[in-house]
């Protein structure tokens, strides 16, 4: 059987075989590097496999067409835009991904790009770094207020952006959640207020993002939105870069709809940074998409997804992790 995984250029060179003992001993492991200006080569090396193993490389129409020997993608991820589901299972191909390996990575990472924009630690940075300015002087007028008592909007209320709460709370951040398919018990189990998507946005200091993407949500923070907030508010997105149309928000960043914004996506997973309008700004965070990673959770995604190719070949399909 030949595995292969996808990658991307700068990724090409990671050590992922020593991950795969769960997978019998003669698989053949190759990889696949997403590279757009060699995609041939890419759809050369997944018209071979018999299961893929992916992460954020795109699998389309055209990825799966090549795609002639394949049973089963397995995803090392939660989200799963980034592949064509369901032309794949039309072309009787098996989608697989993974429900839980990095809730606390994510969570904690959300929680790190509050404090930091709540404490102006970009702003900070920049003020010693650039003008090797020590002082306090200018932190006076940007209006820093105290954390505890402000309130924090949760979009999706979920495995992660409950451990979020959770978070929040021990902070004293009180919180609220708009998510239409969480009772409002489940949320009162959780000390979280769930409510309707105006109150998160007249009420919010603070949105954490943490929804799936999909076709109704996707471009979701757009200039309509921006002009119901209330508050000024930060915007946090650790979940799917496509929920915010980038350009509507670096104008409510100018305008002063939105007062800062801590992102670990955007809306391509390979952007021109050079030319980026949330570039260069000391209200703004960019993280690229790690979020989700520490050694941990790296380890544990790539064991799940070889899992789930080792159970789907086994003929065990009740232990294979989320199956679509």
């Amino acid at each position: 059987m030949n595995v292969v995984f996808t990658v991307f250029p700068e990724n090409k060179d990671r050590s992922i075989e020593t991950e795969l003992s769960c997978l019998p001993a003669d698989v053949k492991v190759s990889r696949a590097v997403y590279d757009m200006e060699h995609l041939e080569d890419y759809y050369e090396k997944l018209s071979e496999a018999d299961a893929v193993i992916t992460d954020f490389a795109p699998i389309d129409r055209a990825v799966i067409d090549r795609m002639t020997h394949c049973k089963i993608i397995a995803l090392e991820t939660t989200g799963y835009n980034f592949v064509d589901v369901a032309y794949a299972k039309e072309k009787q191909i098996a989608v697989s991904y993974i429900s839980e390996y990095c809730t606390q990575e994510v969570a904690d990472h959300a929680m790190t790009l509050i404090l930091a924009l709540e404490r102006r630690l970009p702003f900070l940075h920049q003020q010693i770094e650039h003008r090797g300015a020590w002082e306090m002087e200018s932190i006076q007028s940007l209006g820093v207020r105290r954390i505890e008592g402000q309130v924090l909007g949760i979009l999706g209320l979920g495995k992660i952006g409950r451990a979020v709460a959770k978070r929040a709370k021990a902070f004293g951040l009180r919180v609220i959640a708009y998510d239409p398919y969480i009772a409002r018990e489940t949320g009162e189990e959780l000390g979280v207020k769930i409510t309707e998507l105006e109150e998160v946005l007249a009420e919010s200091d603070i949105i954490s993002i943490h929804m799936n993407l999909t076709k109704e949500n996707t471009g979701f923070f757009n200039m309509e939105l921006f002009r119901k907030l209330k508050k000024c508010p930060f915007i946090i997105n650790v979940a799917r870069g496509g929920a915010i149309v980038e350009a509507d928000l670096a104008r409510a960043l100018d305008e002063h709809l939105v007062q800062g914004a801590g992102l670990d996506v955007l809306e391509s997973e390979n952007p021109n940074l050079e030319n980026h309008p949330l570039m260069h700004r000391d209200n703004v965070i960019l993280t690229p998409h790690t979020a989700f990673y520490s050694d941990d959770s790296y380890q544990a995604s790539l064991r799940i997804a070889a899992s789930n190719v080792r159970y789907f070949f086994e003929g065990k399909p009740e232990k294979i992790c989320s199956l679509l």
